[in-house]
């Protein structure tokens, strides 16, 4: 049988962070993602602190930002450190900023303390983007609506899913619940395990405006070569 056509009307290019985080990714690979997200248009691309310098001078003067991740992956890092790790990636580049959450914290229902870790990072970002990873693997239904306004409340530009090294990731019920959250005056970015066009289309439809994936090639093709075949 052959496969239906992915049919859709949007710029999927648009929503990607092209995203290479892992621990060992090397300069060849950085410059690779970098030259992948020119080629694809994607909307950012999306690497840890230290190849921030080098990815803001590939990327100057094209379209995809460069954004980072603080205090990333576990959220665990005091304040003030997020907060500085912001300052510099911005002075280094940075134009977008991946934090994670105090999760303990939130778990804690210390709600004071994740607000102003937050609100650190958002003021350090001097108006640049934020994206507030709330870790929805880690969190209880009430927990995810408590993150998503707290977030609001501190300033935050979105609220995504996952740093994609918990459990598990993204998923269309958590980018629903969190667009109900949010309502219109934010954007929820889906991230950690959307390796196909079709996962990435469901999450868009959920709600989601940013898609993060290191399948973000594959991505693309995929949505190309069904729009040939149909």
């Amino acid at each position: 049988m052959t496969p239906s056509p992915l049919s859709t009307d949007i710029d999927i290019a648009s929503y990607i962070d092209h995203t290479l985080l892992k621990p060992d990714a090397d300069e060849q690979q950085i410059r690779q993602l970098c030259a992948e997200a020119v080629e694809f248009g994607f909307a950012a691309v999306c690497v840890n602190p230290t190849w921030v310098p080098l990815a803001a001078r590939l990327l100057d003067g094209a379209k995809p930002a460069v954004a980072t991740v603080i205090g990333f992956p576990l959220g665990a890092t005091l304040p003030d450190v997020k907060a500085y790790e912001t300052t510099r990636a911005r002075e280094e580049g940075a134009e977008e900023f991946d934090m994670v959450i105090n999760i303990g914290a939130l778990k804690s229902k210390d709600f004071r303390l994740v607000e102003q870790d937050i609100a650190g990072v958002v003021a350090a970002a001097q108006g640049l983007v934020v994206k507030v990873i709330i870790e929805t693997a880690l969190l209880t239904e009430e927990e995810k609506i408590q993150a998503c306004l707290i977030a609001r409340d501190a300033g935050a530009d979105f609220v995504k899913t996952s740093t994609g090294f918990a459990s598990k990731g993204a998923t269309v019920e958590d980018v629903a619940l969190m667009r109900r959250v949010v309502g219109e005056e934010m954007g929820v970015k889906a991230s950690g395990g959307i390796r196909s066009a079709q996962d990435a289309l469901a999450m868009i439809q959920a709600g989601a405006t940013r898609i993060g994936a290191s399948a973000g090639v594959k991505i693309v093709k995929e949505i190309e070569n069904s729009a040939r075949s149909a």
